[in-house]
């Protein structure tokens, strides 16, 4: 047996160290909200003609513990045929994700960026089982390229910072 075996009476050993690299993780992910509304139903299903369709984005989040932040991602559809409203569906998707030793300059594109990117295609079957539960054809929503919207909103907030005059707030 060697004499700095773990075994070894006395034997001290020493700790890998203080784990101090970032480290960023999906915890958990879940439907918060769901809504499905088909008001006009069964008329509806008589009306002819492509809907019209309007999908709405939001994203959020909320600090729930030191390392641990809530994702959520909030989705609207509407669709009318012909003025009438065929169907309505509100979904909050939402991720608890864990950031550890991560700085707060790469947090924030993280959460509102990558964090959104892993969600959205749950989220996006969600919204698409539930059309189609409600005897309409399912809507598969686009891919989204949130990391090319943070960064368009981003330039869009710092041009409004530097536009605004010395002094106002």
């Amino acid at each position: 047996m060697a004499e700095n075996d773990a075994l070894t009476p006395g034997f001290d050993p020493q700790p890998n160290g203080a784990d101090t690299g970032p480290q960023l993780g999906l915890i958990a992910q879940y439907a918060k909200d769901l809504s499905f509304e088909n008001p006009n139903a069964p008329g509806v299903y008589q009306l002819q003609g492509q809907p019209e369709i309007d999908v709405q984005f939001n994203i959020g989040t909320t600090k729930i513990a030191d390392d641990v932040h809530e994702v959520a991602m909030k989705i609207e559809v509407k669709a009318k045929i012909a003025g009438t409203t065929a169907f309505q569906v509100e979904l909050v998707y939402a991720g608890l994700f864990g950031a550890r030793n991560v700085p707060d300059e790469a947090l924030h594109p993280f959460l509102y960026a990558q964090a959104p990117q892993l969600l959205f295609p749950f989220a996006r079957r969600v919204v698409a089982d539930t059309i189609r539960d409600g005897n309409f054809p399912p809507l598969m929503l686009d891919p989204i390229d949130f990391g090319a919207l943070y960064a368009q909103q981003n330039g869009q907030a710092e041009a409004l910072a530097a536009a605004e005059p010395a002094g106002q707030a």
